[in-house]
């Protein structure tokens, strides 16, 4: 057996592989997304959003996979699990609001148009090798891997905003859910009513698009179905 250990504490990623019969254990990441984005910038030069989504979801996964609490330390079956979004608007990358004040101007720039939400995954299989395993071909864009690999990958959607009023966006801010969420916005929460459509995977908005995360899972020979706590 295989057992998913999910680097974040979004609810909404963890609500995600609930809904599709996996319970994952989670266990939170301490990185400083500016310090892992700055580092990367300094030895990459300038990223596309889609990169730099993967590099935090990279970061992420490491950093809880080296780190694991000690009822984990000697488990021989996880594979850790690291995501991150941002919101691409006019080529610029947008993580979580500021503050209150930030959403607002953020919403006040966004409504009536569209933006692109990047949401890197990356895994870390910590299941401890087999001899038997044989070398897994990887997929263009990913680090192929047999256990004991790494490999990710970026879902981006486009995603349509509605035209709404100054009222809404205040009452909308007021909730506090923008505030926690990359983009200001969620497609599944309060925010719905404001998304008018999606062109790409509804999942990866949320936060997890369980289609890439199906995909990764093949190419270390993890079937999606052997994870369902069902």
């Amino acid at each position: 057996m295989t057992r998913l250990l999910l680097a974040s504490a979004s609810p909404a990623r963890r609500a995600t592989l609930r809904a599709a019969g996996i319970e994952p254990i989670v266990v939170t990441s301490s990185v400083d997304e500016d310090a892992a984005l700055a580092a990367a910038h300094e030895r990459y030069g300038s990223l596309e959003p889609a990169d730099a989504v993967l590099v935090l979801a990279q970061a992420k996964a490491h950093d809880v996979a080296a780190r694991l609490p000690q009822e984990l330390a000697d488990a021989t079956d996880l594979v850790v699990l690291g995501c991150d979004s941002m919101l691409e608007l006019d080529g610029e990358v947008l993580g979580k609001p500021a503050d209150a004040a930030d959403a607002v101007q953020r919403w006040r720039a966004m409504r009536g148009r569209s933006g692109v939400l990047h949401t890197g995954h990356w895994l870390v299989d910590l299941r401890e090798p087999d001899e038997t395993d044989a070398p897994v071909a990887a997929r263009p864009g990913t680090l192929g891997a047999a256990r004991g690999g790494v490999l990710g990958a970026t879902s981006s959607t486009t995603v349509w905003f509605a035209d709404v009023t100054d009222d809404e966006i205040d009452a909308y801010v007021a909730t506090g859910e923008p505030l926690a969420v990359a983009g200001a916005f969620t497609v599944d929460g309060l925010g719905g009513p404001f998304v008018e459509r999606i062109e790409g995977d509804h999942h990866g908005v949320v936060g997890l698009s369980l289609p890439l995360l199906r995909t990764l899972l093949a190419d270390i020979d993890v079937p999606l179905p052997s994870l369902w706590s069902v």
